[in-house]
């Protein structure tokens, strides 16, 4: 026996007994569904299950008389020749039914898991912020590709491996009963006990050294994933021996765990082989005193051997199948916990999609805080008008941007409310509220496709056209053209292979292409030189010139025309008012103006010098 035919996946966290059992029965309850929409299939594919195996145990019953029908005594041949072709056809039979039922079956698997699959890919990304945050994608990742294969692998066994076993022994066991003595039945079955809760005993100690292997496997998968991520960083600070280190760690961990899991593998075949082997020996030494005292004939002896060999080899397989199955269990579990992950952000039961009207922003006394421990904003009221600017000036870590995923409702407020157009958008869809707004972060991450494909996603059902002309908005139209595959280029992982300037200009295209009602503005010029801001600047005024915008700003000199300014510290606005109001205040904001003009004199100088 050699089951290495699926690979485990991370267990439970629970490794009680009883614990074990209600989740696995859990877990075979989120499949139901997904079967029973194919319900005649399932029932056709059983069918040709049964026939396999009425054909499987009739070929000893066929062999007996054969054997019995060449006898020395027997003068006709006419009856041998039938029951040979009989025979071949129910070796025939027993491989057509098997192919037939795998054939019927397998829409009935692969649908389950694509089903499964677009489930949890949807449910992820219905999840909040705070979920794709705190989570680790090279473990997730397994976790999904583990589970949809542990579905193939559950419904492959169940039905087609412990289903068959269950009705072979069934009828072995009725043969035995009518046409031998009680012996012959007690050893078979007293064999099979045997067998059973040996396997079942090895296969749960093993399962053991396998969580902890399949838990180092993720670990180590996560590692290597988290540094070819940050690939950057590591060049940075020429660090690569030491993520091979750290890799190789883990990796020698999970080896240690294997080399134990394939000794305990060893150790089980043995076990398995003594029990058959001991079993079939005392049945063919019964058989064979019946043969030579004359109660049975040399086609009885054929029978049992055959029959047992039948029984045997689907139980030779018992504890691989066993350990895929609670495997598969568990591997669907950990899949299926990622839907059962509450969404911390929901729409309400009919919650009605946003009425933009002019799109009138409110933040009335909101508090929040990632952590009760350490809170975010204080007591934050202002207002955008329809079509005004407002825009937010502080510190790092003030709670600038913290504003834009609110009111994206990433999260949702502790206290007092947010509101465009009076509508407070806890009450309406989420889907209809992100419709409403067009953002351009500050950390623009893109998707390892084309430049087209990152600009078009503002709006997926756009003309290349319009994708150009947006392009051309965004002042990056020349830079893609100047490119060997131009709008075809690619970006690499998270847009590595483009500037920061470049991505943002990406960026950019993509917010004037989607044309929101709303526009947040989080440093989007943060990433560009003096000349391709001034020139990025005037196109970001003329396209929020009619939309309602918040621009979170860090150098001061782009936010000068905004209808009001908020400086924030430590989550509370501070100070607020126009950019002559603040500087005549003479307060934070005009510190922070002061220093930046120093700044920038400074480099002109240097420029100048240069």
């Amino acid at each position: 026996m050699n089951p290495h035919a699926a690979t485990p996946a991370v267990t439970a966290a629970s490794t009680g007994a009883a614990p074990r059992a209600r989740s696995d029965w859990r877990v075979i309850r989120s499949l139901l569904p997904y079967l029973l929409d194919y319900k005649w299939r399932v029932a056709v594919a059983l069918t040709f299950l049964v026939m396999a195996k009425l054909a499987n145990v009739g070929v000893p019953l066929v062999m007996k008389g054969i054997v019995d029908s060449l006898d020395a005594k027997q003068q006709i041949l006419v009856l041998p020749l039938a029951l040979l072709g009989m025979y071949g056809l129910l070796r025939l039979s027993t491989t057509l039914f098997a192919e037939l039922r795998d054939i019927v079956f397998v829409r009935v698997a692969k649908r389950a898991i694509r089903r499964v699959a677009l489930q949890v890919f949807q449910h992820l990304h219905a999840l909040s912020l705070r979920f794709h945050l705190e989570r680790q994608t090279g473990g997730v990742t397994r976790d999904i590709e583990r589970g949809t294969r542990g579905i193939s692998t559950l419904l492959s066994y169940m039905l087609f491996s412990i289903i068959p076993v269950i009705l072979e022994f069934g009828l072995v066991a009725a043969v035995l009963l009518a046409k031998f003595d009680w012996r012959f039945p007690a050893v078979t079955f007293g064999a099979v006990a045997i067998y059973i809760a040996f396997t079942f005993s090895i296969t749960e100690w093993r399962m053991d050294i396998r969580r902890r292997a399949n838990e180092l496997d993720s670990k180590a998968n996560t590692r290597a994933i988290d540094s070819l991520l940050n690939y950057e960083t590591v060049k940075y600070f020429n660090n690569e021996e030491f993520e091979a280190r750290r890799y190789d760690e883990n990796l020698r961990k999970y080896e240690s765990a294997e080399v134990k899991n394939e000794a305990s593998l060893g150790l089980l075949n043995i076990g398995q082989s003594l029990i058959i082997a001991v079993a079939v020996t005392l049945l063919m030494i019964l058989a064979a005193g019946g043969v030579v005292d004359g109660k049975l004939t040399l086609g009885d002896l054929v029978l049992v051997n055959g029959l047992l060999i039948q029984l045997y080899i689907p139980l030779n397989f018992l504890g691989m199948v066993y350990r895929e199955i609670k495997q598969s269990l568990t591997d669907m579990d950990r899949m299926f916990r990622l839907l059962r992950e509450n969404r911390e952000i929901a729409d309400k039961p009919g919650a009605p999609d946003l009425k933009l009207n002019g799109a009138r922003v409110a933040f009335e006394h909101v508090d929040f805080y990632y952590d009760a421990n350490r809170q975010i904003l204080h007591d934050v009221s202002f207002e955008i008008p329809a079509g005004g600017t407002v825009a937010v000036v502080g510190a790092s870590g003030s709670g600038k941007s913290t504003l834009a995923r609110l009111l994206y409702r990433f999260y949702d407020v502790q206290r007092g409310r947010i509101t465009i157009d009076g509508q407070d958008i806890r009450e309406v869809a989420q889907k209809s509220v992100r419709a409403a707004i067009g953002i351009v972060p500050q950390d623009t991450v893109l998707f390892n496709d084309t430049i087209y494909y990152n600009i078009a996603y503002g709006d997926t059902e756009a003309t290349r056209e319009q994708v150009i002309e947006a392009a051309r908005s965004a002042h990056i139209h020349d830079f893609i053209a100047s490119l060997p595959d131009g709008y075809d280029a690619m970006v690499g992982e998270r847009g590595l292979k483009l500037s920061g300037g470049e991505k943002q200009r990406v960026a950019i295209a993509r917010a004037i292409l989607k044309n929101p009602g709303l526009l947040i503005f989080d440093e989007a010029t943060s990433a560009l030189d003096s000349k391709s801001e001034r020139a990025i600047q005037e196109e970001l005024a003329r396209i929020a010139a009619d939309r309602t915008t918040l621009v979170i700003a860090h150098r001061l000199s782009t936010i000068v025309d905004a209808d009001q300014i908020l400086v924030m510290e430590r989550g509370r606005i501070v100070e607020r008012g126009t950019h002559r109001e603040l500087l005549a205040l003479g307060g934070t904001y005009a510190q922070m103006w002061a220093l930046q003009q120093q700044e920038e004199r400074s480099v002109a100088l240097v420029d100048d010098a240069g």
